[in-house]
């Protein structure tokens, strides 16, 4: 009995599978990104796009450095490693191909807080004549990067924490209406607070490889004209050269931190991932939430034992990297190759750049944010809600924080959105017999039997899907992913048919979708030949800006796959608001007012197109 029972305790460790190589392999390449385009890196067709775009990114790179550092509140040099580090370990970590990483405002902008209230200016009289061994910075320049630091740290540790959790599948709750109230606002607060500096000197910004050297001619111009004694004109001071060892940041002012920590969190991965997710979107790749939390994480941790202030991604750089045709990473890496040569011998040749030229280049980066005042205008059209949630978000952004600005409008959306779908309608499972098409025609000299081959191959070719629930943030991108899955799936799982089967073969399907998607089989008409996608939209009782972008998507999806898509039972608000956001055919109908209408229109299509061809097959 004894060995009995020893058998059967030791079953279950025989079922328990050993990891294998394969396994730790696939662990590795979900962990490390730069794995999956490294090893097959094209270095004739993406290393001369990349060595251009890393060229122009690192002029950004430098310029928008020891500008942010000085919005950061600390000596500029820090911002040149804020242009370094953070974008090397992104590079290895991130999933995002087109996304610069490294120094930016809204995140600068909140570490500032935490400096200027832990060390404040008054303090500077006590520690300026002390010098420390660290670059021959004095000691209050030293504090500031310590307390930025531990902000740096702090932040990245908690998005570590936020990726073991996996709270990186909350991120729906960031939609776009908040995060581009939320940026609009901060970059308010970032151009008011230059106000002082560009204000002392009105210089124009010049984009591009021409602003590196208008920033070197208007150093030059200030050091011949002695701009900074003549008339008291703030300018960068001395650039150390060189980089500093690593050294752990204050683990005493930690607890102090705590508030602007977790501004830098939540803050620089909601525009980080909002940046990694439109370039996915647009150069036709998956960026997984999760691990732009670790990417991101460790970018702020790690770079905080080298003095670097808090990073996450910029706008005006990643639409630099889009401009420029870059392919991956590796420009990127590049724009660091051409930082480090500032770092160890350009930088003392900055001295005399004027601090007023800085600040036109932060006002001049925010541009990209600035204009999503634009914004405005859409929501009014698609969605009156959304536009009150942007409006909303951005008056708290301003009164109090961008963290504040944003967590106020996730908490608004969920309960605007809860209160919506508390009072939406259901509808019932509509029968299969009752969305059945029943061709009625008048042409004459055209058999009963003529007709009913008409009727069922327009039938094989047309695919019914009826959306039951709203359609929100919520459920905006697993409707669009499990469509998308289940058509690949099933097109995958078809076999090749004689044409006998290909004509038998019945294709109409009415698929109900359980309130987040809607599923459908999908079968293959005879080659060359378009299929009709019919989307029942009586059940969708209301939606938002979200959820219309989804609708556009998966029409322009649907098109490019030689698929026709109808929309029926749609409210005039519908109508008005995807005319309004997407670019549809204006050449074929696309609403129509019930299921019949629209199998009606594509029968008649159908049959002026093979009405010959079954003219044929009559003599025969």
């Amino acid at each position: 009995m004894t060995g009995t029972k020893r058998r059967k305790k030791n079953v279950p460790w025989s079922r328990v599978k050993a990891p294998h190589c394969e396994d730790f392999e696939q662990w590795g390449r979900r962990r490390l990104p730069v794995l999956e385009w490294a090893l097959h890196y094209n270095l004739k067709e993406n290393l001369p796009p990349d060595t251009v775009s890393g060229i122009m990114l690192a002029v950004q790179q430098v310029t928008q450095g020891l500008a942010f550092a000085l919005l950061s509140s600390v000596h500029p040099v820090f911002g040149l490693y804020g242009s370094l580090f953070p974008a090397i370990i992104y590079a290895i970590f991130g999933m995002g191909r087109h996304v610069a990483t490294g120094t930016f405002a809204l995140t600068s902008l909140i570490s500032a807080n935490a400096v200027e209230r832990l060390v404040p200016p008054s303090s500077q009289n006590l520690t300026a004549q002390s010098n420390t061994s660290i670059l021959g910075l004095s000691d209050f320049e030293m504090q500031r990067i310590s307390v930025a630091a531990a902000v740096s740290f702090l932040g990245g540790v908690i998005q570590v924490a936020m990726y073991v959790v996996q709270l990186g599948r909350a991120t729906f709750l960031f939609t776009e209406p908040v995060i581009s109230a939320m940026t609009t606002g901060a970059a308010t607060h970032v151009v008011t607070s230059q106000v002082k500096y560009f204000l002392g000197m009105k210089m124009p910004y010049i984009s591009g490889p021409l602003g590196f050297f208008y920033i070197v001619a208007a150093s030059f111009a200030c050091y011949y004209t002695n701009m900074e004694n003549t008339y008291g004109l703030e300018v960068v001071g001395h650039i150390p050269k060189g980089i500093p060892s690593p050294q752990v940041p204050p683990v005493n002012v930690l607890s102090a931190v705590v508030t602007e920590a977790f501004g830098v969190a939540l803050v620089g991965y909601a525009a980080s991932l909002a940046l990694a997710q439109g370039s996915a979107k647009k150069f036709k790749y998956s960026v997984d939430d999760n691990q732009e939390l670790l990417a991101h994480g460790l970018s702020n941790v790690i770079s905080s034992f080298f003095f670097c202030i808090p990073s996450a991604a910029a706008m005006g750089r990643t639409a630099g990297l889009y401009s420029t045709g870059a392919k991956t990473q590796v420009a990127c890496l590049i724009s660091c190759i051409f930082v480090l040569i500032v770092i160890y011998a350009l930088g003392p040749l900055l001295y005399w750049l004027p601090m007023c030229v800085l600040a036109s280049i932060i006002v001049v980066g925010l541009k990209g944010m600035l204009i999503q005042f634009r914004d405005l205008k859409k929501y009014w059209n698609v969605d009156k809600i959304d536009w009150g949630i942007w409006v909303s978000t951005y008056v708290f952004t301003i009164c109090f924080a961008a963290n504040v600005g944003l967590l106020f409008g996730v908490v608004c959306t969920v309960a605007i959105v809860i209160a919506r779908l508390s009072r939406a309608k259901t509808l019932s499972i509509k029968n299969m017999k009752e969305m059945e098409f029943k061709v009625k025609t008048e042409m004459d000299g055209v058999s009963e039997s003529n007709i009913f081959l008409l009727q069922k191959e327009t039938l094989q070719q047309v695919k019914i899907i009826s959306i039951n629930q709203p359609l929100v943030f919520l459920n905006a991108k697993k409707f669009h992913t499990d469509l998308m899955n289940i058509i690949q799936k099933e097109n995958a799982s078809l076999q090749p048919l004689d044409d006998t089967s290909k004509c038998e073969r019945n294709t109409l399907l009415i698929s109900l979708s359980n309130g987040s998607s809607c599923n459908e089989e999908v079968s293959q008409p005879c080659p060359n030949e378009e299929c009709s996608l019919i989307l029942d939209c009586s059940g969708l009782t209301f939606f938002d800006s979200s959820g219309v972008s989804m609708l556009v998507e998966v029409y322009m999806d649907c098109k490019s796959k030689n698929v026709d898509v109808l929309l029926v039972h749609c409210t005039a608000s519908l109508v008005k608001a995807m005319k309004y956001c997407g670019n549809l055919d204006s050449e074929k109908p696309f609403f129509f007012k019930s299921v019949s209408a629209a199998l009606s229109n594509i029968h008649s299509n159908k049959a002026r197109q093979n009405l010959s061809k079954v003219n044929d097959q009559s003599e025969v």
